[in-house]
C-alpha cells in the first residue's frame, strides 16, 4: 500500500474519534448541559446529517480544487468547529458544531476514499478501503475509551479539544505526505459523467447496504455506554475499557475483511452480518450478563466491522472510473444509517425493553442489509450475464462479411446429396483448396 494511504487512515482516525466518542461523552454531556439523554442522543443525528448533506455538497464544492488542498481545507473546518464547541458549552450551539464539524469530516472522507480507490490496482481496492476505514477502529480502540477518560475526569469539552489537536497533526501529516498541486496522474472529474454514473439501479440497491450496515452498527453502538453502566452494571471505570474492546474486534475484522473483500465480497458481506444479527439478538437477551456481554461487544465489532470493505468496495466497483461524487453518496448514505439508528434505538430506551432493546433494533437493521446483499447479488449476476454476448453483437449488421452459401449439389439423378456430405467438403475446401494430387 501506498504510504499515503496510511496518512489518509490517520486523518480517518482523528475525525472518526469526534464520531464514536459520543457514546462514551454522552452521559458527561446530558448531566452538565441537564439534558435528557435521549435528547442529547440528537448530538449523534445532528453529525450524520451534516455527512449527509456535507458529502455531495462538498464534493461538488471542491470538484476542481487540487486534492491536497481540499483534504486539508475540510480538516480546517473541523478543526475549528471543535474549538468553537468546546468554547461555547450551549446544547443549542453543540448542535449547530455538530453538523458544521460532519460536514467538513464527511467531504475529508469522499476524497479520501476516492483518493485511496485511485492509488491501487482494482484487485487492491477493497485492502485499500480496509486501510483508510482502519482509522475508524483505532478511533475505537484509542480515541473512544481516551474521550470518554477525559469527559469524565476534566469534562467533555477536554474531549473536544483533544480531537482537534489530534486533527491538526493529520494535517501536518498529510501536508507532508501528499504533493501539493493539482494530480495530472488521472483525469479531472466531470460534472455530466458523474452524474450519469449515479443512473444505475444497483448502484442504489450497494447504498441502500451501507446505510444498513451503518444503522445496524449505531443503532447498538450510540447507547452503548450506558448499556454498559446501567443494564450489565459494569463501573464506570471499566466502561472506556469495554468500548476498547470492541474497537479490538472492529481492528481484526478490518484485517480479515480487508483481505477477503475483492475475492468474495457476496460471502463476507452474508456470513459477517449474519454473526452480527446472531451477536446482537444474544446481547439482547444477555445484557445484565457482564462476562458474556463483554464477550457479545467484541463480536459486534468485528462482525460489523469485516463487511465494511465490502460494503464500500462494492460500491465502487459499480461505479467504474465515474467515482467522485458517487463516492460522496455512498458516504450520505452510511449516513443516512447514522441519522435513523439512534432514533430507533431512542424510540425503544423509552419502551418496556429499555436499553437492552437497542439490540434488538441492531439486529433487525443487519436483517435488511442481508436482504440487501442478496438483492445486489442478484441484479449482479443479471448484469454479467446481460453484457456476455457474441463477438459480432457490438458490430454493425452492415458492416458483418458473411460467407456466400455453398450452392446445393446434387448426383446424377438430381436429388440433392447429404446435408452431412456437403458441410464436410466444403470444410474440406476452405482448409484445403489446392487438390494434393
Amino acid at each position: 500500500m501506498p504510504f499515503v494511504i496510511y496518512v489518509l487512515g490517520l486523518g480517518i482516525f482523528a475525525q472518526g474519534t469526534s464520531e464514536f466518542m459520543l457514546s462514551g461523552v454522552m452521559p458527561s454531556i446530558a448531566q452538565d448541559l441537564d439534558i435528557p439523554l435521549a435528547s442529547a442522543g440528537m448530538l449523534v443525528s445532528a453529525f450524520a446529517v451534516g455527512m449527509l448533506v456535507g458529502a455531495p455538497l462538498m464534493s461538488l464544492a471542491t470538484l476542481k480544487m487540487p486534492r491536497r488542498a481540499a483534504l486539508v481545507g475540510c480538516q480546517l473546518v473541523f478543526i475549528a468547529a471543535h474549538v468553537g464547541a468546546a468554547l461555547v458549552p450551549h446544547f443549542g450551539f453543540l448542535l449547530v458544531m455538530r453538523v458544521l464539524s460532519a460536514m467538513a469530516y464527511a467531504g475529508f472522507w469522499a476524497m479520501a476514499s476516492v483518493a485511496a480507490i485511485s492509488l491501487v490496482d482494482a484487485d487492491k481496492q477493497g485492502r485499500a478501503m480496509g486501510v483508510v476505514v482502519s482509522g475508524l477502529s483505532v478511533a475505537t480502540i484509542i480515541g473512544v475509551p481516551g474521550g470518554t477518560l477525559l469527559a469524565q475526569h476534566a469534562g467533555w469539552e477536554a474531549a473536544f479539544w483533544a480531537v482537534a489537536a489530534m486533527t491538526a497533526l493529520s494535517t501536518i501529516a498529510l501536508l507532508i505526505a501528499l504533493p501539493g498541486g493539482r494530480d495530472t496522474t488521472m483525469a479531472q472529474p466531470r460534472l455530466t459523467p458523474e452524474l450519469r454514473s449515479l443512473m444505475q439501479p444497483r448502484l442504489w440497491v450497494a447504498y441502500a447496504t451501507t446505510a444498513l450496515t451503518v444503522a445496524a452498527q449505531f443503532a447498538v453502538f450510540s447507547y452503548l455506554g450506558a448499556l454498559l453502566e446501567d443494564v450489565t452494571g459494569l463501573s464506570t471505570g471499566l466502561v472506556p475499557l469495554v468500548l476498547g474492546l470492541y474497537g479490538v474486534g472492529a481492528f481484526i475484522g478490518l484485517t480479515i475483511g480487508g483481505r477477503v473483500a475483492d475475492r468474495a465480497p457476496f460471502t463476507l458481506l452474508l456470513v459477517g452480518m449474519a454473526a452480527f444479527v446472531a451477536a446482537a439478538t444474544a446481547l439482547a437477551v444477555t445484557a445484565h450478563i457482564a462476562s458474556v456481554t463483554i464477550a457479545l461487544v467484541v463480536l459486534l465489532g468485528a462482525a460489523n466491522f469485516g463487511v465494511t470493505p465490502a460494503v464500500n468496495a462494492r460500491v465502487f466497483a459499480v461505479l467504474g472510473e465515474t467515482r467522485t461524487l458517487g463516492g460522496a453518496v455512498n458516504i450520505a448514505a452510511s449516513n443516512v444509517g447514522i441519522a435513523v439508528a439512534p432514533l430507533a434505538s431512542g424510540l425503544v430506551i423509552n419502551t418496556g425493553l429499555g436499553l437492552a432493546g437497542t439490540a434488538w433494533i441492531g439486529a433487525a437493521f443487519g436483517v435488511a442489509h442481508m436482504g440487501g446483499v442478496l438483492l445486489d447479488r442478484h441484479l449482479t449476476r443479471r448484469h454479467e450475464a446481460g453484457t456476455e454476448e457474441p463477438a459480432t453483437a457490438s458490430v454493425p449488421a452492415h458492416a458483418r462479411r458473411v460467407p456466400p452459401a455453398l450452392p446445393a449439389a446434387s448426383d446424377a439423378h438430381g436429388d440433392p446429396r447429404r446435408p452431412s456430405v456437403i458441410a464436410v467438403r466444403g470444410l474440406r475446401r476452405r482448409l484445403w483448396p489446392v487438390d494434393p494430387r
